[in-house]
């Protein structure tokens, strides 16, 4: 009852400090351990803030839409949950603050080279990063096909702001620590976690606006839960990932242009041409069904190919894979927004589409 009474003061502290004003500094790095004695016997865990809801403020305790996204630093949302110390040697440091929506190109590589430079060091053994959830599927599975380690990165996020009555952001963040920190997580690639379900982080996707039960690992489930303090694996990943792949993100400076063009009715050409013309290198086709292309779109497609550009096939449909198709890629069960992940990286790499068709094959 102490412990419950000390959570909620805390929490009630955040709140408060969020409604007056407060502006974070996203300067410096902050070391809540250097305020705690450290144990030996207790992992190090790095939190790393890239801003979202679960560091949102609302003008009430009932605003859970139209609030304020990455109000609060990474700071405050350690401070508001004290019994993480009690599981991990905590440190943390803001790497940006907006809206998941705002996560750039420039963004993702700035985040996996700053992750891969810390598991390289013997004084972390494991990172959370602390994440919006309208993107948080696409840089989970970024970093999960450029982080250089097996040991346990994972993302976290909240569908209810830092200052909501019923906030999830805080056990959402204890539930990452306490898997970034635990030996079972190890070598599962770039995992992702809310409402107490372990996903992986190419299967995971939001698929509610705005209930906390929005992520859904629907085609093939969840890599495993957290039941009272201890997470449960069930499920393997069967996809290579993170020291697996041959992406060396400390090689690129600069992620080639990828264009997503949603497929429908009476759908035009020119937005072919527009991404063509204005320099993608690589575009991915939320096609509806099984990847189905309209006379229209097969125009289009082949205008962006014989300009050079690559094309893969995906689909809107939100689950299943995309049947093999003779002379075009196809990107497996990957959503469009995942393909263009891959994509990005592939180009890195190689322009060869059977090399291409590979990556979403064991990838």
């Amino acid at each position: 009852m102490k412990k419950f009474f000390h959570c909620l003061m805390a929490l009630s502290l955040a709140a408060t400090v969020a409604l007056s004003g407060f502006t974070p500094s996203i300067s410096a790095q902050t070391n809540v351990d250097a305020k705690n004695q450290q144990s030996e016997e207790l992992p190090n865990i790095a939190i790393l803030a890239t801003g979202g809801t679960i560091a949102g403020t609302g003008s009430s305790s009932t605003q859970t839409t139209g609030y304020k996204s990455g109000d609060l630093a990474i700071d405050t949302l350690i401070e508001a949950v004290p019994e993480m110390n009690e599981i991990a040697n905590i440190s943390g440091e803001q790497i940006v603050s907006v809206d998941s929506t705002d996560i750039s190109n420039d963004i993702l590589l700035k985040l996996g080279k700053r992750i891969n430079e810390l598991l390289a060091s013997d004084d972390v053994d494991g990172i959370v990063i602390t994440h919006g959830t309208d993107t948080v599927e696409e840089t989970a599975y970024f970093l999960n096909l450029v982080v250089k380690s097996d040991k346990p990165v994972v993302l976290t996020a909240a569908m209810r702001p830092a200052t909501a009555m019923s906030a999830d952001g805080p056990f959402n963040l204890y539930n990452a620590v306490l898997l970034a920190g635990h030996e079972s997580s190890k070598g599962k690639g770039v995992l992702v976690t809310l409402n107490d379900r372990i996903s992986g982080a190419r299967h995971i996707t939001k698929t509610n606006t705005t209930v906390t039960d929005a992520f859904k690992s629907v085609e093939n489930g969840y890599l495993g839960t957290i039941v009272a303090g201890k997470p449960y694996y069930y499920n393997k990943v069967a996809q290579l990932h993170t020291t697996g792949t041959p992406f060396n993100i400390s090689k690129i400076e600069k992620l080639p242009q990828v264009d997503i063009i949603y497929g429908y009715q009476n759908n035009p050409t020119y937005m072919y041409e527009a991404a063509v013309e204005n320099g993608a290198e690589g575009i991915v086709v939320a096609a509806p069904g099984d990847g189905t292309l309209s006379s229209k779109s097969l125009q289009g497609v082949e205008y962006a190919l014989d300009k050079g550009v690559t094309v893969v096939r995906s689909s809107r449909v939100g689950s299943g894979t995309v049947s093999p198709k003779e002379g075009f890629i196809t990107s497996d069960s990957l959503n469009p927004q995942k393909a263009r992940i891959l994509l990005m990286l592939a180009l890195t790499v190689t322009d060869d589409p059977e090399e291409i068709q590979s990556f979403y094959n064991q990838y």
